[in-house]
């Protein structure tokens, strides 16, 4: 059973909100799925810590160099990194909707939070996105070394949601490159399969917030060349021991529930260590709705904290 105020607000969301937009003529857009996502972040997400340095800097790549926004919670200690690809589908989220929640990590985790303004769909579609996320992870050291900022060179790379994606799919390739070491990804409803064959994405794709046709809109968007979606998909890559320590969380009524469960099962098949957790009175987005959901919102951040800091 979905959690009494989620439900609460999904009634209102399914039975007012839209009846009244369609009834208006609404189309979507890429204005307004990221209106969308930037409405119900700042409209559920009041409480928001302040952090000792927040800096915007650039992280330069031969492509395209990508803006960053650096949260350190502690600089007069030099504290473990870990890079925050945003989630939204590929078309929507950005380092502003998301700064409350990279506060929260920063703070939460004792880390020094990089978050990329990485490259949106429709008008740059696969793979920039996917290239600025590793540009970031490769040259996120010179950033820090140019801003003279302490750390310890160790890197973890979190993500939800289409920033899942990116995790994944940088770790996957990092795992292959002797001088891009990553300790650990941690994801939250991650999007894996783009094939969109799981079954959860048939039983949850209705009445959830995160509907299966908005689903494939975003795909249809992000792959705009005829690409082999799931060649593109983390879940079908390959799976080794040299993968770094993982971590996922899943929503019991979330459409990508089934990726997620399955990518952690491939990871331990693979002799990583993972750790697993599926929220079962929780739907997509639901770390953007945290008024709503504080208890479960702490849960992941307690469980991100002892995973990341473990040596």
């Amino acid at each position: 059973m979905i959690r009494k105020e989620l439900q609460t607000w999904l009634d209102e969301f399914n039975n007012v909100t839209v009846p009244a937009l369609l009834a208006a003529g609404f189309k979507p857009t890429p204005t307004n799925a990221r209106e969308g996502l930037a409405g119900i972040t700042s409209s559920l997400i009041t409480d928001i810590p302040a952090v000792a340095q927040v800096y915007d800097d650039i992280v330069y790549a031969q492509e395209y160099n990508v803006p960053v926004r650096i949260y350190n919670p502690a600089p007069e200690q030099a504290l473990p990194v870990a890079i925050y690809y945003h989630g939204g589908g590929h078309m929507s989220g950005s380092v502003t909707v998301y700064d409350p929640i990279c506060r929260k990590i920063a703070t939460k985790t004792n880390h020094i939070i990089v978050a990329p303004e990485y490259r949106l769909a429709p008008e740059n579609p696969y793979p920039a996105g996917v290239r600025d996320a590793f540009n970031t992870a490769k040259n996120v050291w010179a950033v820090l070394d140019a801003r003279k900022i302490k750390y310890k060179k160790q890197l973890s790379l979190i993500g939800d949601s289409g920033g899942g994606a990116l995790t994944a799919s940088v770790a996957m390739r990092a795992q292959f490159d002797a001088n891009m070491p990553i300790k650990n990804q941690c994801m939250i409803y991650p999007s894996l399969d783009y094939t969109m064959q799981a079954q959860s994405i048939k039983d949850n794709g209705v009445g959830y917030l995160l509907a299966a046709s908005k689903i494939a809109w975003y795909f249809d968007n992000y792959f705009q060349h005829a690409e082999n979606r799931k060649a593109a998909s983390p879940l079908y890559w390959e799976f080794t021991a040299k993968l770094p320590r993982t971590q996922i969380f899943t929503a019991q009524y979330c459409p990508l529930l089934d990726e997620g469960r399955l990518y952690a099962e491939k990871t331990k098949a693979a002799g990583v260590y993972t750790e697993y957790y599926n929220l079962e009175n929780m739907i997509h987005t639901f770390m953007n709705m945290e008024n709503l959901c504080r208890e479960e919102v702490e849960f992941v951040y307690e469980k991100m904290n002892v995973f990341l800091n473990a040596e």
